[in-house]
């Protein structure tokens, strides 16, 4: 599949901002990685489910 990986961050950063839920810095740069391949997808998912997940002990 071919792509512009810019233009697939901003197209989903304008989808997010429409909702009213913008990707900061570190969520394009996220995304980057993944489109890139320099990062595994369901690593980078575990680290954000994780960031974002409320645990009580």
């Amino acid at each position: 599949m071919v792509y512009d990986v810019e233009n697939v961050v901003e197209n989903i950063d304008f989808s997010m901002k429409m909702e009213d839920m913008p990707l900061t810095d570190e969520d394009k740069n996220r995304l980057r990685n993944c489109l890139n391949g320099t990062a595994d997808v369901d690593t980078i998912l575990q680290e954000v489910i994780k960031k974002h997940t409320l645990m009580e002990i």
